[in-house]
């Protein structure tokens, strides 16, 4: 028997991070492409984590380009949590596996459950493959010296600002990619014009403090020091944002969806007893951000 037309390989998960434990399954979906499957995710919006009272630690949109353009999904359904949470698992796997998915063959980790109350479970999507005539690959936990990859544990790194740890188990640098929003535009006036991007509600905000980036531009890559916090400095309504200063770059980005990746945790933030001050220090985190780029090389080839 021939595989159906539009059947699909699909990866499924809340996929919050897009760590290494997800990215096993994704490629385990992906992989089956060379068996004429179309490589698709199946997730639920970001807002789920939020009910659950934890932070995710992307926001849906950043998730989803993920997705499709580092783990070569070519086609996602994404759904709001409360559109399936009332679903008997049956009509969940016949409604959305089967009628919307084309699903030919599952993959997911050992802990993904589905339908009310997530009253079912990874065998209990096996038996139901019998019965609707798809495949179920249970894909293993990814371990990193001894620890479990988990979101958990990345957003614990990540409020702790270890980066670094954060970064490996992420398998990529932590990603920021939002609208570059209007600022008070105080870097300008001391030679440090900055783009800031705001976090969104629900998600989780790394530790406050300077790290050294690196800024995807329309002219390419840049090093950029980036501060996440509240301004303690110079008043921002209080809304957690992500101010970068992108170095040897000038132009107008307002409006652009910025990529910016961070790599290292400079220092925590801290309040400034004027501008003076202010401009002295982030002399100095420049030079350190200037002497951390150079181990790293980003560019669009």
């Amino acid at each position: 028997m021939g595989i159906q037309k539009n059947a699909t390989a699909v990866a499924m998960g809340l996929f919050d991070g897009v760590h290494l434990g997800h990215r096993k399954v994704l490629e385990t979906a992906y992989q089956q492409k060379k068996n004429g499957l179309i490589p698709s995710a199946f997730t639920f919006h970001a807002k789920m984590a939020e009910q659950k009272q934890s932070k995710w630690i992307y926001p849906t949109n950043t998730k989803l380009w993920m997705l499709e353009n580092d783990c070569g999904m070519e086609q996602i359904l994404a759904v709001p949590f409360e559109e399936v949470c009332g679903m008997s698992g049956e009509e969940f796997v016949r409604q959305i596996l089967c009628e919307q998915l084309h699903a030919s063959y599952l993959c997911c980790g050992n802990d993904f459950r589905f339908g009310k109350n997530a009253g079912w479970n990874v065998h209990d999507l096996q038996k139901f493959g019998k019965i609707y005539g798809f495949s179920v690959e249970i894909v293993d936990d990814v371990q990193i010296d001894g620890i479990t990859v988990s979101s958990t544990e990345i957003r614990k790194l990540l409020k702790e600002g270890n980066l670094e740890k954060a970064n490996i188990l992420l398998g990529e640098p932590y990603l920021i990619l939002q609208e570059v929003t209007h600022g008070a535009q105080l870097g300008r006036t001391i030679g440090f014009p900055t783009v800031n991007q705001l976090f969104e509600g629900g998600q989780l905000i790394p530790a406050y403090g300077v790290y050294a980036s690196f800024t995807r531009t329309p002219e390419g890559w840049f090093p950029s020091i980036t501060n996440i916090g509240r301004k303690p400095t110079v008043h921002y309504m209080g809304m957690p944002l992500a101010e970068t200063y992108i170095d040897g770059f000038s132009g107008d980005l307002y409006g652009e969806k910025l990529q910016v990746i961070l790599l290292h945790f400079i220092r925590p933030e801290q309040k400034f007893s004027s501008v003076n001050e202010l401009t002295a220090q982030m002399q100095k985190d420049l030079k350190a951000c200037r002497q951390i780029s150079k181990s790293f090389h980003y560019s669009d080839t």
